[in-house]
């Protein structure tokens, strides 16, 4: 259990080390203050996920610093409750001459572990991390994944009640990934609470219970993942407009919804070629319409589409950009369609539209509709299949002679 309140902290920032003696000596400042993070409040409940996202810089780093005791805080109480541990960055708390297996001892103590409990997890450890003889060599012969390996192994097996877990993970490969996020899943499941910085943002809308987004130091949102998230898509496409700092609500601007108004979506909807309907079948040919209207000419416009699941997840998208279509870019009203077949797994599902420049809405955003239409999958055209798609797969087999012998 975590629980935040007012939180503030405020570094000091100096051109050049010497300025930190001058400034002693001549008794007057050279530098000047950043103010990393600025009445941040929430709370970790046990068996909850919390996701942190926001640009670079926006105080993510440093809040996990403060939760985990490596920074103090300038105002504001941290409530927590067991054991912190976690991964902040790569490689902290360890000695790159030492062996990996020297550095789990080191590491151990230094996260709060017992010499009893390292000798009792030791072969855990070395286990989960996969890297068999290389923990007798010395870490600067280690690449960048497999250090991570062996700081997430130590982590995850010092029992903490909550854990902090930092970009490092993306070092890893996909194998690995998965292991690391079935051994969170498992963690929180068994009552512990976790606290998640990604710019992965479909992780945190799969992993977390609720979301922090952070921006310049301030909380902006707090709340349901996906809604949370949509706020940060708003937020990186104002920052392509001079005004990255979000207060509230920009005018005319909500959570799911922005953009210049150069061109405006007018309807969204997806209709089956045979149901005729937002209900269709797995398989089925299906049309993702726009219609929008254009205010004044627009030569770069572009016009695109984004599936999401039921968890938020994005399932597919696309742009008349990367089709190679044309639109047309004049004053009035249009309509464009996009057909496809919709080869996803039964469930409901979300679509989201997008008018902009360029290839995507980080350039010039002219309109964008978050969930702007909903549709459902229901059934199965041909053979059932597990999972989110349908690759289309075929099947063949052949007899292999001498490939068993008697022994």
């Amino acid at each position: 259990m975590i629980r935040v309140r007012h939180l503030a902290k405020r570094f000091r920032l100096y051109r050049n080390p010497a300025d930190r003696l001058k400034e002693i000596l001549l008794r007057r400042p050279f530098h000047h203050d950043h103010q990393a993070l600025a009445d941040v409040s929430f709370e970790v409940p046990s068996g909850q996920t919390l996701g942190i996202i926001g640009h670079n810089g926006a105080g993510k780093s440093t809040l996990l610093k403060l939760l985990n005791g490596v920074l103090l805080p300038d105002a504001g109480q941290i409530e927590t409750g067991g054991r912190i541990t976690g991964l902040l960055e790569l490689g902290t708390g360890f000695n790159h001459d030492l062996s990996g297996a020297r550095n789990i001892d080191n590491n151990g103590l230094l996260i709060g572990m017992t010499q009893a409990e390292i000798d009792t997890e030791r072969q855990s450890i070395i286990d989960f991390s996969e890297l068999g003889n290389f923990i007798h060599e010395p870490l600067k012969t280690y690449s960048s994944g497999m250090v991570m390996r062996l700081a997430f192994a130590i982590a995850i097996h010092a029992r903490p009640d909550t854990f902090l877990v930092d970009e490092a993970l993306a070092v890893g490969d996909a194998h690995f990934q998965q292991k690391c996020y079935r051994r969170i899943r498992d963690f929180r499941a068994q009552g512990g609470s976790i606290v998640l910085v990604s710019h992965d943002l479909n992780a945190i809308k799969m992993l977390c219970d609720r979301t922090l987004l952070l921006d310049h130091g301030k909380v902006v949102e707090y709340g349901e993942p996906e809604r949370v998230v949509n706020v940060y898509n708003y937020l990186v496409a104002r920052q392509g407009e001079g005004n990255a700092l979000l207060n509230g609500h920009a005018p005319g601007a909500t959570h799911s919804e922005y953009g210049t108004g150069e061109a405006v979506i007018v309807g969204v909807g997806l209709i089956g070629a045979d149901s005729g309907a937002s209900t269709v079948s797995s398989g089925e040919r299906a049309s993702c319409r726009l219609t929008y209207r254009i205010h004044r000419p627009l030569p770069d416009l572009t016009a695109g589409i984004l599936l999401r699941d039921r968890f938020g997840q994005d399932i597919f998208g696309t742009n008349t950009r990367l089709l190679g279509h044309d639109l047309p870019c004049s004053p009035g009203d249009w309509q464009i369609d996009f057909d496809l077949d919709m080869d996803i797994a039964p469930g409901k599902y979300t679509l989201t539209a997008a008018l902009h420049s360029e290839e995507n809405h980080l350039e010039t955003c002219y309109h964008w509709k978050d969930a702007a239409a909903n549709f459902e999958i229901a059934g199965v055209r041909g053979p059932l299949y597990t999972g989110i798609c349908r690759l289309r797969p075929q099947a063949r087999s052949r007899q292999m002679p001498g490939l068993l012998t008697e022994s």
